[in-house]
C-alpha cells in the first residue's frame, strides 16, 4: 500500500503529464468561457480533495457540492423556498421524464426549467441516458441512437445525441450532459468497450450540434468496471472537456470497494481546472470518500427517496421512524440539527405521519435529509479550508456509526 506521501507525489506528477495532454489535445468550440469559470481554492495535500467556486450565469457555487434532484422539474416534496433556506445552491432536472412530459417545447415556451419551475438559481440536466437504458423498453441500440419505448404509454421514441442536445437546449439548464451509454454492472469487457466507444463518439456529435454558451456541456466517463476501460474513455473525452467532466456508471449496484478503487484511478488522470462530477452518487459515506478523490459534485435521489419510506439520515446514524421503538420518543429527529423538521418535531409526531400514510411526514424527512447532506457537504469543505480533513472524517464516521455505509 503507498503512503500518503508517495501517493500525492504520484498524484502531482500524473497530474502534470495528464494535464499537458489535455491542454494540447483540446478542441476549440468556438465557445467562450464569459458564462462559466471554476477555481480551485484549496487542495488538501494528502487526499487532493478539493473547495472552489463554480461560477454560472444564475449564481456561484461552492464545492464540493450535494445536489438535490428534482426529477419532473420539482424536488419531491419540498418546496423552493425550503430548498434555499436548507443551502440547496444547484439542482437536476431530468431530461428524459420532461421530455416525456410535459414536453420540452412546453418549457421552452414557459421560457426555460428556471421560470418554469421559479428556481433563479443553477440547474443542471442529464442527457436522459441512463433513463433510456434503464426505463425504456428497449427495441434497438445502434451507432446512430437508441429506439426505445414510452414507460408511460409504450410509444415509440429515437434519441440521437443531437436529439438528447436538442432537448436539453430547450429545457435551458445551466448545465447539461452529453448523451451516453451506461453499461450495466456485469457487462463483460466487450461489452462495456462497445458502449464505451459508442459514448465517444456519441460525444463528437454532441460538441458539434450544441450551439449554446449559456449552457456548459459536460461529457462522461464510462467503462463499467475495468479499469483500462476507463482510462481509454477519459483520454478519449479530455479533448472535448470545456466547462467540466462527468464520470458516469458508477453506483450502479457494483460493491463500493470497487467504485473507490476506479476514482483512485482516474483521481491523478483528471483535469485539475473544471469541477468533477460523479453521478448518481449521494449516501453520506460515498459523498466523503468521493470528496476524498477529488470530486467536486454529487448527486442523487436517495435523501427524498428514503424519506418516503420514513428513514433519516442524522448525526448520529440513520433512523427509521416508522419503528415502534419511537413510538414516545418526544426528542428531536437529530439534536445537532437546527432544520425546520428537528426545530419543530418529534421523532413520535413524525412516526405517526408516517405510519398513517401522511404527505407531511415525507415532506418533514426529504427536507431534513437535504439540509443533512447540504451541512455534510459544507463542513467537509471548511474543513478542506482549514486543513483538518482528516479529523473531521474521523469525527463524523464515530458519531454516525461506523463506516457510515448504507
Amino acid at each position: 500500500m503507498q503512503t500518503r506521501g508517495k501517493r500525492k507525489k504520484r498524484i502531482a506528477i500524473l497530474n502534470k503529464v495528464c494535464y499537458n495532454q489535455y491542454n494540447r489535445k483540446r478542441m476549440d468550440t468556438n465557445l467562450n468561457n464569459e458564462y462559466f469559470s471554476f477555481e480551485v481554492i484549496k487542495t488538501d495535500p494528502d487526499t487532493g480533495a478539493r473547495a472552489g467556486i463554480l461560477h454560472t450565469p444564475h449564481g456561484d457555487i461552492e464545492t464540493p457540492v450535494y445536489m438535490p434532484v428534482g426529477t419532473q422539474a420539482t424536488v419531491k416534496g419540498v418546496f423552493p423556498r425550503d430548498l434555499e433556506e436548507a443551502g440547496s445552491q444547484i439542482i437536476l432536472s431530468n431530461t428524459y421524464h420532461l421530455y416525456m412530459r410535459p414536453g420540452d417545447d412546453i418549457v421552452k415556451k414557459a421560457g426555460g426549467l428556471h421560470k418554469f419551475m421559479n428556481w433563479n438559481k443553477p440547474i443542471l440536466t442529464d442527457s436522459g441516458g441512463f433513463q433510456v437504458f434503464s426505463l425504456g423498453k428497449l427495441n434497438k441500440i445502434t451507432d446512430e441512437g437508441v429506439e426505445f419505448s414510452s414507460n408511460i404509454d409504450g410509444s415509440k421514441h429515437f434519441f440521437t445525441p443531437e436529439k438528447a442536445i436538442q432537448v436539453e437546449q430547450n429545457l435551458g439548464a445551466d448545465i447539461i450532459m452529453a448523451f451516453d451509454e451506461c453499461s450495466e454492472y456485469g457487462y463483460n469487457h466487450a461489452q462495456a468497450e462497445a458502449a464505451m466507444k459508442r459514448t465517444s463518439a456519441w460525444l463528437e456529435r454532441c460538441y458539434k450540434f450544441h450551439d449554446k454558451p449559456e449552457q456548459a456541456l459536460f461529457p462522461i466517463v464510462q467503462g463499467n468496471m475495468y479499469k483500462d476501460l476507463r482510462g481509454e474513455s477519459l483520454r478519449r473525452t479530455l479533448p472535448f472537456v470545456k466547462h467540466g467532466i462527468a464520470i458516469g456508471g458508477l453506483s450502479v449496484g457494483e460493491p463500493k470497494p470497487i467504485m473507490y478503487e476506479l476514482l483512485d484511478y482516474l483521481q491523478p488522470l483528471l483535469p485539475t481546472d473544471v469541477p468533477r462530477y460523479l453521478m448518481g452518487v449521494g449516501s453520506p459515506d460515498c459523498l466523503i470518500e468521493g470528496t476524498l478523490r477529488g470530486i467536486d459534485m454529487f448527486d442523487c435521489v436517495l435523501a427524498t427517496r428514503i424519506a418516503r419510506n420514513g428513514t433519516a439520515m442524522t448525526s448520529r446514524g440513520r433512523v427509521v421512524v416508522r419503528n415502534g421503538k419511537f413510538k414516545e420518543d418526544f426528542s428531536p429527529l437529530d439534536e445537532e440539527c437546527d432544520c425546520y423538521c428537528c426545530k419543530n418535531y418529534t421523532k413520535a409526531y413524525l412516526r405517526h405521519l408516517i405510519n398513517v400514510n401522511e404527505m407531511y411526514g415525507a415532506m418533514l424527512l426529504s427536507l431534513h435529509n437535504i439540509t443533512f447532506l447540504h451541512k455534510l457537504m459544507k463542513g467537509l469543505r471548511e474543513a478542506i479550508l482549514g486543513g483538518y480533513v482528516k479529523e473531521y472524517t474521523q469525527e463524523f464516521y464515530r458519531k454516525y456509526g461506523g463506516s457510515g455505509k448504507w
